[in-house]
């Protein structure tokens, strides 16, 4: 006769939605800490506080802090820690449905990995965010920050007003329950001034949609779709791409020099790149 399965509770469902792993490891805590380098004059949003093992020492060195978290299960033990803290402000709510402060405002957290796109998301598109420092899966962090050698279309997309960057890794074994990988600390800062003209930013973004496209298996062969084939030749040769190179392996700095040549912009207009 087989076993008898153990019965799922609702806390194990909850947990599994959630895709709650918290941080159990001083180290990794001050490692986050480090990464996120927060201003004591700084607003920061905690995304999924948790027991508040973050809040606290994120909180000694900023202004102000609101933490968000969901979880009823956690939630009195985050309210209990923060008690002392008049500077914190728990919130039992979804990040996600929150308004983005109208003041320049950070955010910081190990992220429920199941809603890391979604909180990136979320991020890019508040125009007071100056940075995001968040703990996703590793594999995660290391394709949107070009680690594998590889970069990614949200990347390049986003590059001419966001800077992405791999800020460290964090083992398996510093978080409980024990995931089945690594997490990787990714950090978005936006850009005090564009890259490019904002002027400029829809034509970049479709010229990087087009090299997305997938016409050809290269992103000469993609491109030439839409632009004149001498002038794009002239283009990659400029940027030192051969004309056979998958997208996936284009630099966004060699975007930025394709579109300046494809698009005759001034580099001088947009500050220093």
């Amino acid at each position: 006769m087989a076993p008898r399965r153990p019965r799922t509770t609702a806390r194990d469902r909850s947990r599994r939605v959630l895709s709650q792993n918290f941080l159990a490891d001083p180290a990794a805590v001050a490692r986050m800490v480090r990464a996120a380098r927060p201003d004591p004059a700084d607003l920061l949003l905690e995304v999924g506080a948790g027991r508040g093992r973050l809040t606290r020492p994120l909180a000694a060195r900023c202004g102000r802090l609101v933490a968000y978290e969901v979880d009823q299960a956690v939630l009195p033990e985050l309210t209990a820690a923060c008690a002392d803290l008049p500077h914190v402000d728990v919130r039992a709510a979804d990040f996600l449905a929150a308004v983005p402060p109208d003041e320049p405002f950070a955010v910081v957290g190990n992220i429920p990995w199941s809603l890391t796109a979604a909180v990136v998301r979320w991020c890019l598109a508040a125009p007071g965010l100056r940075s995001a420092t968040l703990l996703t899966q590793l594999d995660y962090a290391r394709k949107r920050t070009g680690d594998h050698g590889r970069w990614s279309r949200l990347t390049v997309l986003t590059w001419p007003e966001h800077h992405w960057r791999l800020a460290g890794r964090v083992p398996r074994g510093a978080f409980r329950p024990v995931p089945a990988v690594d997490g990787g600390i990714l950090r978005l800062d936006r850009r005090p001034e564009p890259l490019l003209p904002r002027t400029a930013l829809p034509a970049y973004r479709r010229m990087v949609e087009l090299g997305f496209g997938g016409v050809g298996g290269s992103l000469a062969a993609s491109l030439r779709t839409g632009h004149p084939r001498r002038r794009l030749d002239g283009a990659l040769r400029a940027a030192r791409l051969a004309p056979d190179t998958p997208v996936g392996l284009v630099w966004p700095e060699q975007w930025l020099v394709l579109f300046r040549l494809l698009h005759a912009v001034d580099p001088g207009a947009a500050g220093r790149w």
